[in-house]
Order: C-alpha cells, then sequence, then structure tokens
C-alpha cells in the first residue's frame, strides 16, 4: 500500500498508456488512500493532493454547500467520485455537484489547481459532459459553462441556483477561510 499522508505539495505522475493500462492502475491504487488516476487521450495521471490542496477543496465544497443549503435548493454533492465513458475518460474532481437530483455525470466539477492542469483539464471535462467547471488558480476561481461542446469562461455561474451566488464573495471566503473559516461562513450566510 502507498502511503501519502499530510504531503506538503501536490505529487503528480504522467504515463501514457491505454484505457486497459489505466484500469489496472486504478484497480491497484484502489486501496491507497490519497491517489488519484485519470485518463484522457492516451494520458493516464496519478495524482496525489497535498495538504494545501485538501483544505482549500474542504474549504470550497463547505462554502458551496452552505450556499446551497441556505438557498434551499435541492442538489446531491459527489464529492471526487471517479466520472467515467469508458474507454474514453475518466476523471476525479476535487469537488462535484448534481443540482436536483443524482445522475452519472454532475452538474459542477470543482478543481483545485496548485501544481499544474487547470484549463489542460477541461477536454476531460467537455468528453464527459460536465455542464459547469470551475477551477481555484491563484487565489481565484474561474468558471466554465459548456456551450456547443466548447467551454466559455464565465463570470457567474449559469446552473440553476447558482447564478445568484456572488463569485466575488466567494473569492473573499475562501481567502478568509484559511485563517477564519467560521467566520468565512458566517459572511457567506450573512451576505449571499
Amino acid at each position: 500500500m502507498i502511503q501519502l499522508l499530510n504531503k506538503p505539495i501536490d505529487q503528480r505522475i504522467v504515463l501514457y498508456g491505454t484505457w486497459e493500462d489505466f484500469k489496472l492502475l486504478q484497480k491497484f491504487s484502489q486501496n491507497s488512500p490519497g491517489v488519484r488516476v485519470a485518463f484522457y487521450d492516451g494520458e493516464i495521471e496519478l495524482f496525489m493532493p497535498g495538504l494545501q490542496h485538501e483544505q482549500f477543496s474542504e474549504i470550497i465544497g463547505y462554502l458551496v454547500t452552505t450556499f446551497l443549503l441556505k438557498r434551499g435548493l435541492i442538489f446531491v454533492p459527489s464529492g471526487s467520485v471517479t466520472q467515467e465513458k469508458p474507454g474514453e475518460v475518466a476523471a476525479q474532481a476535487d469537488k462535484s455537484y448534481c443540482l436536483g437530483t443524482a445522475k452519472p455525470i454532475p452538474d459542477l466539477s470543482i478543481e483545485i489547481v496548485f501544481t499544474s492542469g487547470s484549463v489542460n483539464k477541461l477536454a476531460r471535462y467537455r468528453s464527459l459532459g460536465v455542464s459547469e467547471v470551475w477551477f481555484w488558480e491563484d487565489g481565484s476561481l474561474k468558471l466554465y459553462h459548456l456551450r456547443d461542446r466548447e467551454y466559455d469562461q464565465i463570470a457567474r455561474s449559469e446552473l440553476p441556483g447558482l447564478e445568484n451566488l456572488d463569485i466575488d464573495l466567494l473569492n473573499r471566503c475562501i481567502l478568509i477561510a484559511e485563517a477564519n473559516f467560521a467566520g468565512a461562513v458566517q459572511l457567506l450566510q450573512s451576505e449571499s
């Protein structure tokens, strides 16, 4: 078993192979906490998120969930579950949400980027058909909405219910949460 507890920085390994190679690596890593395996276009990525990556993932997930709950929206959080189109693509977002009811592919996937990835990962999500992808990178969120098989960068979410989320406020709350998590949640609740 691979042990990767509390590593301070993200670790990423990229290999090239087939879907079958990916499935073998996925099976091999299933008992290794903290190891994520993705596949797209012959590229197999092994990713081990660092402590800071996981902290931001939890902060953002909690804040988005808080907003959805406060607004009384029906949703299903699907975390970092593997989303697949067999033989073509597999990805694990840091956080993901189905709005309304549970679906095989979420409406929203959120990625935390410290080392690499960002818009390069949009091709994976496009292939899966994820409606919206948010990236936390360099201290702010960048949002992308899928239209006609391409992602457009947007300033606000276009998903039902999330279109009312003030992204500038969310960005502020994420940064505040680094030092004062409770204060960030209270601010989001009072101003959204």
